[in-house]
Formats: C-alpha cells, structure tokens, sequence
C-alpha cells in the first residue's frame, strides 16, 4: 500500500476530556449531522502547507514540552451568522499560536495571518435564523467556565474527518482548576 499523498495540515489545541466530552455534545445535538464529520476543536491553524510537516512536529512538541500548559476559559457564545461557537480567552495559547506563526513566517494562508478569533464551533452552515435562535436560547444558561488546554495536534485535511498526524502534550501542568 502506498502513502497518502500530502495535504494540508491542521493545528488544533486539544481539550481536556471533561470539556471535550461537554463540547462535543454540543456539537452533536446542534451542529447539522450531515456535516458533522468532527468532533469539537479548537483550531489554532486552518491550513498549513504539507512541506511545513517537520518544522511544525519541532514547533509543537518544543512548545508542549517548555510551556506550562495555558489556562484558557469559555467566555461567552459567539454568532458566526450561520452558527454559534463558544468563544475561548486564552493568553497562554495566544502566545504559543503567535510563536508558531512567527516560525513559519511566509507558510501562512490569508485565513492563518487574520486575527485569530478562539472559538469552538457547535452549530454551523445553518440559517441565519436557526443560527439566531440558538445562540438565544443557550444565552438563557450560559455562564462563563475554565476549559482545559491538554496539548496541541497536527491533521492533516483531505476532505472529510481530518487524519490526525501527531499530538503533543504540555508536560508542565499549569492554572487550569474546575471551580
């Protein structure tokens, strides 16, 4: 059997099981399940050349073995006008996006040199007004809570559910507390 051939590459901060698990129910209960190829994610690059492969494993695993891992929170709904995600506040994992898009200076995609909104989706590729709807009804229970940032991923995109290449797990333990 041959190798896939290469395709873009995806980084995603991955999520604490507990959040994972709260997230993606979202998700699945919200998002339309004929376009519900994933679970929940927190991307932090959209779409990053093949040949960055190496440079990005080096990145990502010096990252999550120096930094302590960030404290991030959910901090409020947000609409994508065909959707709704939860908004993530993280100065920690700001800094390490910052840091990986300084390295690959010249590799990025419009998307990718953008500022970068911290999100994770729960429903999208609705109607604007289905998207309205939910985002009025979850504001009704909708308060602010930590969510768990474990370590970063590297997948690559062919089309459908994403092939994940590599994580790597902060190995310093940071602020995060359930309250």
């Amino acid at each position: 059997m041959s190798p896939s051939p290469p395709a873009p590459i995806i980084v995603t901060a991955l999520l604490g099981a507990e959040d994972l698990a709260w997230a993606d129910s979202l998700r699945r209960k919200h998002f339309p399940a004929g376009r519900n190829q994933l679970p929940a994610h927190l991307t932090l690059f959209h779409h990053l050349p093949p040949s960055a492969l190496d440079s990005l494993r080096r990145l990502l695993s010096g990252e999550a073995r120096t930094t302590a891992r960030p404290a991030a929170r959910i901090s409020r709904l947000m609409s994508l006008g065909q959707g709704v995600a939860l908004a993530v506040e993280s100065p920690g994992l700001a800094a390490i996006r910052a840091r990986i898009a300084d390295a690959l200076h010249g590799q990025l995609m419009p998307q990718d040199q953008a500022a970068w909104r911290p999100h994770i989706t729960i429903q999208n590729k609705v109607p604007p007004s289905a998207a309205r709807a939910l985002l009025q009804a979850l504001q009704k229970e909708f308060s602010p809570r930590p969510v768990e940032i474990t370590g970063l991923a590297l997948h690559y995109y062919r089309g459908g559910p994403w092939e994940l290449i590599a994580e790597s797990r902060f190995s310093r333990s940071g602020p995060f507390r359930r309250s």
